[in-house]
């Protein structure tokens, strides 16, 4: 009961509570069916359940099979090439898994003797709207010592579908050159290190790492997660190589479409996440976005990796129905995985929280930023992400940025401190010029907090005695660093006084 007076006063006061479902039991349509479940404030019943899972999985998806709209108003589904799935083992991948095969693969008629669908393959019922799927897991364990591989889980997950191929990548593919020469044409491309600990990232920490350390792939992805600041930014570089290193993978492969199983909930904790992490410019890619490699000189290559979501319109609660009443096996997420989140984790907290009592509210932030545009158009690719990139980056980070201590916006707190720790504070004013050749000019605005943002708290390194140059990933180093001057011949680093001293000492006239 809830008031809206003085009980005390006035008994009459008393209101009941508003039920978050309507008067009626019976299914929200035919009104015939006892239901059993309840969806924002509507009933459903289990034998319409499932299809109207897959309504919404259709109606998401299927308008951007076709390479061109057309002028039909129902044309065939033909996809202009190959399709992928990234599948992670958890609620929507499984889903996601489980549909796309019942909906464009379990039809295919049986083939005979010699490997021909009968009929003839010019028969209209076999016409498949992709000539085959592969299906992308990226294992993760690579990147935290004592975590669990679960490869060989995650195929005998994917083996239930004869239909699918399982294309098993690891983290630590990120920065192996082999892998790289695999999905990529081209080769021989350094692994470059980065001092992390400068603000503008100067392309004076940049230089190739296997000259100098000669790390293997997975000891190069430690040393990376661990010379970055935050927990939160180890948990959004975990997702964005994995990202990239399926995008990748399915471009290479001849796939027209990658799809990922992303519920409503978890995209609606996505945006909000990236959103906070300065994401925002490319917020309307995580709900749809075709995506390319771009080469060396800026252009894109030919042909388009359409990117959808077509369980962005069910949410967890319907996914997790949906996966009960239809006996989907769940393998589930990594627990060591989730406890490093970070602000995603928080994100996460408070909108399932608020969705318990509201349950429109994930609903509302997806189709508010679905109405999101950049305001400008993308400058280029970032070198991390591959995601768009806005320009006017350092411009903006100058004005929202307190780079010293004598910066007149400290002027006023300053006054409070003991004399004692003003002397010791370097209040020179830094130039304001950016350096000549900086990486801060190929990262995107949210590719650059998270590489350059600190911690009260910090984070704890996992490899004592670690280089503070980190290695970067491979796909940093590839469209033309060498060209643009931020590393030439393959290597750049700082040589020591006493070597340039040698080397020009023949032409030194003594005094």
């Amino acid at each position: 009961m809830s008031s809206c007076g003085n009980p005390a006063a006035d008994e009459d006061a008393l209101m009941p509570r508003r039920l978050k479902f309507g008067k009626s039991k019976d299914y929200v349509k035919c009104r015939l069916k006892p239901g059993n479940i309840v969806i924002r404030h509507a009933v459903y019943c289990k034998e319409c359940f499932t299809p109207m899972v897959d309504m919404k999985f259709r109606k998401t998806l299927e308008p951007s099979v076709n390479a061109s709209a057309g002028t039909s108003k129902r044309p065939k589904l033909k996809a202009s090439g190959n399709l992928c799935l990234g599948f992670s083992g958890g609620l929507g991948s499984s889903i996601l898994l489980d549909v796309v095969h019942n909906t464009y693969f379990s039809s295919r008629p049986p083939l005979d003797d010699s490997g021909k669908p009968r009929g003839g393959t010019n028969h209209p019922r076999n016409v498949s709207v992709w000539p085959s799927c592969n299906i992308c897991y990226v294992e993760v364990c690579g990147a935290f010592a004592g975590m669990r591989d679960r490869t060989e889980e995650i195929r005998s997950a994917v083996q239930r579908y004869p239909s699918f191929d399982f294309v098993p990548l690891r983290i630590e593919d990120a920065f192996d050159d082999s892998w790289w020469a695999t999905v990529s044409v081209s080769s021989n491309i350094p692994q470059i290190s980065l001092e992390l600990g400068k603000e503008g990232l100067i392309a004076d920490g940049l230089y190739v790492t296997s000259q100098v350390t000669g790390l293997t792939p997975v000891e190069a992805l430690r040393s990376y997660l661990s010379s970055l600041p935050t927990q939160t930014a180890i948990s959004s570089v975990i997702q964005n190589l994995t990202r990239v290193l399926i995008l990748h993978t399915a471009y290479s492969r001849g796939s027209s479409h990658l799809l990922f199983g992303t519920s409503l909930t978890s995209l609606s904790i996505s945006l909000l996440s990236s959103i906070s992490q300065g994401g925002g410019y490319a917020i309307h890619g995580e709900l749809q976005e075709e995506w390319a490699p771009v080469t060396a000189s800026g252009s894109k290559l030919s042909g388009t990796l359409r990117v959808v979501r077509p369980l962005k319109d069910v949410t967890a609660k319907e996914c997790a129905i949906y996966a009960w009443w239809n006996d989907i096996a769940i393998i589930g997420r990594d627990k060591q995985r989730r406890a490093i989140s970070g602000i995603a984790g928080l994100t996460k907290d408070f909108v399932v929280g608020l969705e318990k009592d509201y349950p429109s509210t994930v609903s509302t932030i997806a189709r508010t930023c679905e109405k999101l545009e950049p305001k400008d158009a993308p400058s280029g690719q970032c070198r991390l992400c591959q995601r768009p990139m806005q320009s006017g980056i350092q411009e903006w980070k100058g004005h929202i940025s307190i780079r010293s201590f004598s910066d007149s916006k400290l002027a006023a707190d300053l006054t409070h401190l003991p004399a004692t720790f003003k002397d010791n504070i370097d209040t020179s004013t830094p130039s304001g010029v950016p350096p000549l050749f900086a990486l801060t000019n190929s990262l995107c605005y949210s590719c650059h907090t998270t590489l350059t943002s600190r911690s009260s708290r910090g984070v704890k390194r996992s490899i004592p005695g670690v280089s503070s140059a980190a290695p970067l990933p491979t796909w940093v180093a590839d469209r033309g660093l060498c060209e643009n001057g931020l590393i030439g011949g393959g290597t750049l680093h700082k040589v020591p006084e006493e070597e340039m001293r040698d080397t020009v000492a023949e032409f030194l006239i003594d005094n």
